[in-house]
């Protein structure tokens, strides 16, 4: 980390907490990283608590993750003792978004992957007694993963999972039913056409819409409203759509009604 130069002598300091101390670790206990047969490709580490460390083989027919962990697990014991029970996971590394089911980075169960590489971001659905395994204490296991990966990492039980999906379904179901019904009140609704007025507004029901472009100025439109939504309507292209007022609504009801009786 650095070099303080003493009357007697230089003085080299070194940090146990920096992720290289693991780099230098795992060339000393595996000969196939010494040697470079096997590489380290990413490391994450919280110090003192948990490392993951990401390998991958530079040569056919050799096991990185088996030459790290060693015969019964003694080179990795070997590198835990001299951390101090450091928990160490060591994974297969993979730079592209298809390997990413192979890392188990989580060092968990794993359902189902679902990859957004356009934002470098990875939803992992795992078992419901799983889930707080994935997410390991205080999110550290699913925020080393995401240190290791690169990729933002977010964990869902297969139970939320499926819960999320049929709540989809229903707002999906519900807006294709609202687009229906709307479609079945505009080809019934009556059509009235009015121009539009210099300020770029039309009138409907005592009320502005608009503005519609200095273009329209003078246009015809035609105005096609259902009981919630009035929607503008030039050379049969749809060009605005405006939210009704209900109390305005409610007005010209209560008025019709008021004439209704009155007659």
């Amino acid at each position: 980390m650095e070099i303080r130069r003493e009357d007697r002598g230089p003085r080299l300091i070194a940090s146990r907490t920096h992720k290289q101390l693991i780099m230098r670790l795992f060339e000393m206990e595996v000969p196939e990283i010494y040697n470079g047969t096997v590489e380290i490709k990413s490391i994450a580490r919280e110090p003192g608590l948990r490392t993951k460390v990401g390998v991958t083989a530079r040569q056919e027919g050799i096991d990185p993750v088996g030459s790290c962990v060693g015969m019964r697990g003694v080179r990795i014991q070997n590198i835990v003792n001299e951390l101090n029970g450091e928990k160490i996971d060591v994974v297969q590394w993979s730079s592209e978004s298809e390997g990413f089911h192979r890392q188990r980075a989580l060092a968990a169960q794993v359902v189902e992957v679902q990859l957004r590489d356009d934002e470098h971001a990875a939803t992992v659905i795992v078992p419901d007694k799983q889930l707080s395994l994935a997410i390991g204490k205080e999110g550290q296991n699913v925020r080393l993963a995401a240190k290791l990966t690169g990729w933002r990492i977010d964990i869902k039980s297969a139970t939320a999972l499926l819960d999320e999906e049929r709540a989809q379904a229903e707002v999906r179901d519900a807006a294709d039913a609202e687009a229906l019904a709307t479609e079945a009140a505009l080809s019934t609704a009556k059509v009235e056409t009015r121009k539009v007025r210099p300020d770029s507004m039309v009138m409907y029901q005592n009320n502005r819409y608009g503005p519609l472009g200095d273009d329209l100025i003078g246009e015809t439109v035609q105005l096609r409203a259902t009981s919630q939504k009035l929607n503008i309507y030039h050379n049969d292209r749809l060009i605005a759509s405006y939210m009704l007022d209900d109390e305005e609504e409610k007005k010209d009801e209560d008025a019709d009604e008021e004439k209704a009786v009155e007659e």
